[in-house]
């Protein structure tokens, strides 16, 4: 008797991180976006567990394609519970606030964090993240991280460039 109390405990566990997951993933903008719009680029997305604090994410607005690779604190469930309140407040930023300049969309994404997070003293969560802008017209990036570099690419080259964030 207790061993099918536990295996019908487990099976309820793992059919809501399955739901959990397939919620997840629904945040994450589809390939063929990020293609559309950077032609030449790839998304290698492996996270650890089947939820946790990965992800990544793009919009667009009039001028500029924004986009970014965040890893949110926390593993499993919880990391998965943070990437979903940055991914919003990343999306706050563009939607509401207008907000698109690199540096700006992350002291506005931070504050809203913040405050999500005001009511509760235990929480102490947030993001590393590296977020760049492409202006559409003239193919200048803006770029900003916080504990994230950017790491550039180019042509022809056999070294990485590697731009280093700061905390913020």
């Amino acid at each position: 008797k207790s061993y099918r109390l536990l295996e019908k405990k487990n099976q309820e566990i793992l059919d809501s991180i399955n739901y959990a997951k397939r919620i997840q993933s629904a945040i994450l903008p589809p390939i063929d976006t990020f293609k559309s719009h950077l032609a030449e680029s790839f998304i290698l997305y492996e996270p650890k567990d089947a939820i946790g604090g990965d992800f990544y994410w793009l919009k667009e607005t009039n001028n500029e394609i924004i986009f970014a690779a965040a890893d949110c604190t926390g593993h499993g469930i919880p990391g998965a519970m943070v990437s979903v309140v940055c991914n919003n407040a990343l999306n706050q930023c563009i939607r509401e606030f207008n907000v698109t300049s690199p540096d700006k969309i992350l002291d506005k994404t931070r504050s809203i964090v913040e405050e999500q997070f005001a009511s509760s003293q235990e929480v102490r969560d947030g993001m590393d993240i590296s977020l760049c802008s492409i202006n559409k017209t003239t193919r200048l990036l803006r770029w900003s991280g916080a504990n994230n570099p950017l790491w550039i690419i180019r042509s022809g080259q056999a070294k990485i460039d590697e731009i280093k964030p700061n905390k913020q």
